[in-house]
């Protein structure tokens, strides 16, 4: 969902392009504290901050910014700016967030994936020195060689997995 602000007396007709262009629900605040409000009770992948407004009630900014989230926020001049040129930095913006978005998670699974890692080589030299213990338990026996083989198959799983 997206959230226009603006004051523009054409704001539906500026909602109804940016909803075609981005295939997503736009909601539309005529002013800061209406658009505290709405960010207040949704989470938006894009805020479209108007300029002008943003000029005109300057002590409302800042309360913006702390309800954001995790929106990009796109500023335009919807005086000098046409619909076309507010979408088209719609769209980059958001094809820049999905792209940041995409490099974080892969990232996080590369941190994740190598302190695995490091947990089950742990894991199976402890099964391989208890493996060795002599006179070890039947049971126990029993026991760490599952252990040993279910160490085996994450390391497999994490090696294959993307």
């Amino acid at each position: 969902m997206i959230l226009l602000i603006t004051s523009l007396a054409k704001v539906q007709d500026c909602a109804k392009a940016l909803q075609e262009v981005t295939a997503e629900e736009v909601q539309v605040a005529a002013t800061l504290r209406e658009a505290v409000t709405q960010l207040q009770a949704h989470e938006f992948s894009a805020v479209v901050l108007d300029q002008l407004l943003l000029d005109a009630e300057p002590d409302d900014v800042e309360t913006i910014f702390k309800h954001i989230g995790a929106a990009v926020p796109v500023y335009s001049n919807f005086a000098i700016s046409g619909i076309e040129r507010v979408s088209r930095e719609l769209r980059s913006a958001l094809h820049r967030r999905k792209r940041e978005l995409l490099l974080a998670r892969h990232e996080a699974q590369q941190d994740l994936r190598s302190e695995l890692r490091s947990t089950i080589t742990a894991l199976l030299l402890s099964c391989e020195m208890a493996l060795s213990v002599p006179n070890l338990p039947t049971l126990a026996e029993t026991k760490m060689r599952a252990v040993d083989a279910l160490a085996k198959e994450m390391r497999t799983k994490l090696a294959l997995t993307p």
